[in-house]
């Protein structure tokens, strides 16, 4: 991909600025053209992969997610091929909106790309094409879509078809049921779950917060922007701190195929002037997460976005991807709806919030312990209360950073008589320095409660192991590093309960298992030793002292159901 050269007077952390990010943009929708049908409706990009939605949706998944992006451009020319595929996809190519389908997503990036180049595209539409768009759109709003973000595709598609005059009273009707199912998870201080679970990852800013900001925007609704502006800006204060020194965002969630789309929420809300950002953050950490993933092979040798993280990886798919899923992606161009002459262009870089000082930063709905470090620029994520397990590993682990993947040989885990297994989270309650969470192991029987104490870089582990039968073996696991010159490097040291291979055995009663932790990129750090000491008391109290003369004290005790907790004293 040929981008401009670097200017480190005006980006000097990045060196992007916005002619980078349409150089990039424009870049990825040359690419695609030679994919698509001639009649421009489907974009079958190489490869054997196929989603669980067949390869007719996953060509109308490479039409409308390269759509966006195209969208947020604004080039007429480009959009004359879309209008093109419209018109020929909406005349019986493209599969129909169904109950739970693939096409209502698409069908979301399609209203909303449509809404937003209106001027450019829609209204230069024959009569007939609008027509059948409009049927074709409308089956959204009547389809049933799974109970997590999918509920607010509809209200996107009503939002468009509403404004155009089209199906006006159910579009009315999909805006406002969708709207009201979002508040039943959002759980505060700008988080929502991804439905009636505790699923906390990207889709809160690409889709959760995303679509309903947009829609109050659009709408010129200052109601409702007011109270979804608000929300996003608290989110953005937490959001911000996930993305490391080299760009890359934290490793944790589903669907990280979609890459710098984690940029989409960081330009909307400069777009719609709700966020505690100064604008040359934001572009800071904007431009430093395109610059992450298109240095590091996210883009091939076609100028294609390839499925995976950095280059092609078939472990961050779900059964969902498709050869055209990492476009959605293209959410991260919202930026370019930006004028140039918008102070998040024309400020000066300013440092992301793990370049500025060491942080250990305690988020309460998600119940998640943020530990950064600027000597190295790492950021882990301490998850103590988010939990999917249909895509495990990413979501169970106790851990994730900005420089590590779980792993097949379970990093970050308690396990108990050979079972890894983290299910059932329950939150035990996040402070300054600390975070806490039970969870169960195999049927239930066996329960760990787990504590992490962190400073710097270093953490204090400590989980204590109930149910489980006399004599069952435990074996706790730290961070597993990558193996490169210069890379992240991991410790783990047993403290109590295990032995120097991590591994103990539960006795009559609950056994407490507690070791010191640290990923580092640091050169030469101090032992781990030498930087905090840990005392166990009593077989249930925890007590750390840090070097730095910082005491704490924590106490692992039964609640009256019976059950383990732990408390800060």
């Amino acid at each position: 991909m040929q981008l401009p050269a670097d200017d480190r007077a005006h980006s000097p952390y990045t060196g992007y600025t916005r002619a980078h990010w349409e150089a990039a943009a424009d870049a990825l929708l040359a690419a695609v053209e030679p994919y698509a049908t001639e009649d421009f409706a489907l974009y079958h990009l190489p490869g054997d992969r196929v989603s669980w939605s067949g390869r007719l949706s996953d060509g109308l998944e490479g039409y409308a997610r390269t759509l966006l992006p195209a969208a947020f451009r604004r080039d007429g020319k480009v959009l004359e091929r879309y209008a093109a595929g419209l018109a020929a996809g909406t005349a019986g190519v493209w599969p129909r909106v169904t109950d739970r389908g693939q096409p209502m997503v698409e069908a979301a990036s399609i209203a909303l790309a449509l809404r937003l180049t209106r001027d450019l595209l829609w209204d230069r539409l024959d009569d007939s094409v609008r027509q059948r768009a409009a049927d074709w759109l409308a089956d959204t709003l009547t389809a049933e879509p799974w109970p997590c973000n999918w509920e607010l595709f509809p209200v996107t598609v009503g939002d468009f078809l509403a404004e155009v005059g089209c199906a006006t009273r159910a579009s009315r009707a999909a805006v406002e049921r969708g709207l009201a199912r979002i508040e039943e998870w959002y759980v505060g201080d700008g988080w929502y779950s991804d439905g009636a679970n505790r699923a906390f990852d990207y889709y809160n800013g690409w889709a959760m917060h995303l679509y309903p900001v947009l829609h109050a925007w659009l709408a010129k609704d200052a109601r409702l922007l007011d109270l979804y502006g608000a929300r996003l800006s608290a989110h953005l204060a937490d959001y911000a701190r996930l993305f490391g020194g080299d760009g890359g965002p934290v490793r944790q969630g589903r669907s990280l195929t979609y890459r710098f789309a984690t940029t989409a929420p960081l330009w909307l809300g400069a777009l719609t002037g709700h966020t505690p950002l100064a604008p040359g953050e934001t572009r800071r950490l904007a431009s430093g997460a395109l610059r992450h993933f298109l240095e590091r092979g996210a883009v091939d040798e076609r100028g294609l976005l390839t499925l995976g993280w950095h280059g092609p990886d078939a472990s961050v798919l779900q059964g969902y991807s498709g050869p055209a899923s990492p476009y959605w992606a293209g959410k991260g161009f919202l930026g370019l709806l930006l004028p140039p002459d918008h102070a998040v262009w024309t400020a000066t870089e300013e440092p992301a919030p793990v370049e500025r000082a060491d942080a250990v930063t305690p988020v309460g709905p998600p119940n998640w312990l943020l530990q950064s470090t600027r000597s190295d620029g790492l950021v882990r994520l301490h998850n103590h209360g988010s939990e999917d397990v249909r895509y495990d590993p990413f979501y169970t682990r106790l851990a994730y950073s900005t420089a590590t993947w779980p792993s097949s040989s379970y990093d970050n885990s308690v396990i108990v008589g050979g079972d890894a297994s983290r299910t059932g989270i329950v939150p035990l309650g996040v402070g300054e320095g600390w975070a806490a969470s039970r969870h169960t192991v195999g049927d239930g029987g066996v329960r760990v409660t787990n504590l992490v104490v962190a400073e710097g870089a270093v953490e204090v582990r400590a989980h204590l192991v109930d149910g489980a039968a006399a004599g069952t073996r435990v074996r706790v696991t730290g961070w597993e590093a990558p193996v490169r010159e210069g890379g992240p490097r991991a410790e783990v040291a047993p403290v109590a309960g295990l032995d120097t291979r991590l591994t103990g055995t539960v006795g009559e009663a609950p056994g407490l298992f507690v070791v010191l932790a640290r990923l580092t990129a640091q050169e030469d750090p101090a032992p781990l030793g030498d930087l905090v000491s840990v005392d166990v008391e009593d077989g249930v109290r925890l007590v750390v002292r840090w070097s730095g003369g910082g005491l704490r004290r924590f106490r692992f005790a039964p609640s009256r159901d019976g059950l383990w907790t732990v408390s800060a004293e």
